[in-house]
C-alpha cells in the first residue's frame, strides 16, 4: 500500500511536512498545497518556500496546481520543472466557495466540456507527468460517470478520488459505491482519499477494495501524526514523540513568522486537531485558545505534557477553537 499525505491549504506546508517526515514517517508521497497561478506569473513567497528542494529533502514531494486556464497550468508546470519536479497534480477537489465560484477546484467539474478541452491541452503540451485529484461531482454523484469518461481519455499517472460532491464539503459520508465503480472502470491507477482517520478505517477500506493499492490521508494525520506509521504496523505516537513534534513545529513557526499572534494562530490550529489525543484535554484547549502571548502559551504546553498522558484510543474529530 502506498500512503500519501494530503495537501491541506495553510496546514501541511513545508514546516509541517518536514516535521511529520522526520518524527514519524510512513508516507510514500507528500503533496504540496495548491499553487494558484496569478496574473504576473510569479510564485508567492509562501509558494516559493513550499516548493524549494531543500525544504523537501528526503521525501517525494508533488506540487499541486489550482487553475482552469491551460496556459496558466502549463506556465506554472514549466517553472516547477525548473525546480526539479517531474510530476504535477491538478486540483479538481477543493470545495471552497471562493474557489468554486471562479470554476476552479471542484467548481471546474460543473463544466465537463470545458474540463475536457483543458485536459486535452495540458496533456498534449505539458512536459511533466500529470496526476489529478478530484471529487465525484458538484451537486450529485450521478455526475461522475461523465467525468470518468473524460478522465479515461488522458494518460494521468494516477487519479486521486475523494468520493464526495462539492456541496458536501467534508460532511456526510464518502460514497463508496461510486468509488468502487470508478476503481473498476478507471484506466489510470486510483488512489482513495476521504475519512481515513484510524487503522480501522484503513482496514475496512482494504477489506472492501482488496485491489486498492494507494490511499491519501489528511485530517486523520492532523489528529494522529503517527497514523501512516501505525498503518504499516508501527506504534502509536507516545508523549515524548509528540513533544518533539510540537517543539519542532513551534520553533520553526517562531523563526519563520513574526509576532505572537501570528505564531499562536498556527499553534491553535495545530491543537484544534491534536488536543483530543490527551487525557483531560478540554481545560488545556481552553487555555491554549485564550493565550495571547507566547510565554503564556509555553506555560500551558509545559503543564499539559507534565500532567497528562496520551490516550490509547482513536481520535477522529476536531475541537473547535
Amino acid at each position: 500500500m502506498r500512503l500519501y499525505l494530503a495537501p491541506l491549504e495553510g496546514i501541511t506546508g513545508w514546516i509541517y511536512r518536514n516535521a511529520v517526515h522526520e518524527c514519524f514517517g510512513g508516507f510514500d508521497r507528500y503533496f504540496i498545497p495548491f499553487i494558484s497561478p496569478n496574473q504576473m506569473g510569479h510564485f508567492s513567497a509562501r509558494e516559493k518556500k513550499d516548493i524549494r528542494p531543500d525544504h523537501n529533502k528526503g521525501m517525494e514531494a508533488v506540487p499541486q496546481i489550482l487553475t482552469n486556464r491551460a496556459e496558466d497550468f502549463l506556465r506554472t508546470a514549466a517553472k516547477l520543472g525548473e525546480y526539479g519536479y517531474g510530476e504535477i497534480n491538478l486540483n479538481l477537489g477543493c470545495p471552497s466557495k471562493t474557489v468554486v465560484t471562479k470554476k476552479r477546484g471542484a467548481g471546474f467539474l460543473s463544466d465537463p466540456d470545458g474540463l475536457d478541452r483543458f485536459l486535452e491541452e495540458i496533456f498534449g503540451r505539458c512536459q511533466l507527468k500529470i496526476s489529478v485529484k478530484t471529487r465525484i461531482g458538484v451537486e450529485s454523484p450521478d455526475e461522475f460517470g461523465r467525468l470518468m469518461e473524460i478522465y479515461n481519455r488522458y494518460p494521468m499517472t494516477e487519479l486521486i478520488i475523494h468520493p464526495r460532491v462539492q456541496k458536501d464539503f467534508y460532511k456526510n459520508t464518502p460514497d463508496l459505491n461510486v468509488f468502487g465503480e470508478a476503481l473498476a472502470m478507471s484506466g489510470s491507477p486510483v488512489c482513495y482519499n476521504g475519512d481515513i482517520t484510524s487503522v480501522e478505517d484503513y482496514r475496512r477500506m482494504k477489506k472492501r477494495f482488496p485491489d486498492l493499492d494507494r490511499m491519501m490521508m489528511g485530517r486523520g494525520v492532523l489528529a494522529d501524526p503517527s497514523l501512516a506509521r501505525r498503518i504499516r504496523g508501527g506504534k502509536r505516537a507516545d508523549k515524548a514523540e509528540l513533544r518533539r513534534f510540537h517543539d519542532m513545529l513551534y520553533e520553526a513557526y517562531s523563526q519563520e513568522m513574526s509576532g505572537d499572534r501570528t505564531i499562536l494562530y498556527k499553534m491553535k490550529e495545530f491543537w484544534s486537531y491534536l488536543a483530543p489525543a490527551f487525557t483531560n484535554y478540554k481545560k488545556y484547549a481552553k487555555k491554549i485558545k485564550k493565550s495571547e502571548k507566547c510565554y503564556i502559551y509555553e506555560d500551558v504546553i509545559e503543564e499539559l505534557f507534565a500532567q497528562e498522558d496520551v490516550c490509547d484510543r482513536n481520535i477522529s474529530y476536531h475541537t473547535e477553537f
